[in-house]
């Protein structure tokens, strides 16, 4: 059962809906006071990862053929053009004119759609969830997504609430893939597996700390090729090497 995400859906609408109606009340400095936060708690999330690593080199492989792919495919320009189109289709829904938004709210709302929806920590605490049923990495998700989408909410209002619809389809389509896949995999394959996207999550905290703006959307191919990579190594280049 998919635990882990409905915790995080139902985090997200509360945050959103209490965002809404009382986020006029809290300051700037409150806001970036709670991100600064956000991107620790994200950095130790991925510490945590990292350390289960069985065969570096091959997630550092994977870490960098991966990004490459990212970067020479656009992906992250995709993902945000997924966005924009994912926003038009939250301003219909809750029936607000194009007209009726300014750029920077606009904007916002792209960002808050990626980032809940195709975020580096969802991806990753989904398949880890459906492969083996460890849901800590998206509990722990739900406890940052709710202040997050309180803070969203004090600009955007319920909206932030209404793009829990996407997310959760997108999570439970990666849960049940990720749960299809389990059986073909090692125990070392699934802790490459951790490590790579616990670089993610690490780099994703630093981004979200405003220190340094990593291309994380480009990152996510790393996920899908340290797997066969972390095979290949240990199968067949590892012996060779030893």
């Amino acid at each position: 059962m998919p635990i882990g995400i409905i915790a995080n859906i139902i985090c997200v609408v509360l945050g959103g809906i209490l965002g809404s109606l009382v986020g006029h009340k809290l300051s700037d400095s409150f806001k970036n006071g709670l991100n600064t936060v956000f991107g620790v708690c994200a950095m130790s999330i991925g510490i945590s990862s990292i350390i289960l690593m069985a065969n570096m080199p091959a997630v550092i492989f994977s870490l960098i053929a991966g990004t490459s792919l990212g970067l020479a495919a656009h992906l992250g320009d995709k993902i945000n053009k997924a966005g924009e189109w994912m926003s038009r289709l939250v301003e219909r829904f809750m029936h607000v004119e194009q007209g009726d938004q300014d750029v920077d709210r606009k904007n916002l709302l792209v960002t808050t759609i990626v980032l809940f929806c195709c975020s580096g920590t969802g991806i990753y605490g989904c398949i880890v969830s459906g492969m083996t049923g460890d849901h800590s990495i998206l509990l722990a998700k739900s406890i940052l997504d709710f202040p997050t989408a309180l803070i969203f909410a004090c600009t955007l209002g319920i909206v932030v609430s209404v793009i829990a619809l996407p997310q959760l389809v997108i999570f439970l389509l990666l849960f049940f893939f990720a749960r299809l896949i389990y059986p073909l995999c090692s125990p070392e394959m699934i802790n490459d597996f951790k490590a790579c996207c616990g670089i993610i999550l690490l780099a994703t905290g630093f981004r979200i700390a405003r220190i340094k703006d990593f291309p994380i959307a480009d990152m996510i191919p790393s996920m899908i090729i340290v797997l066969p990579v972390s095979y290949l190594w240990a199968a067949y280049i590892l012996p060779l090497v030893s």
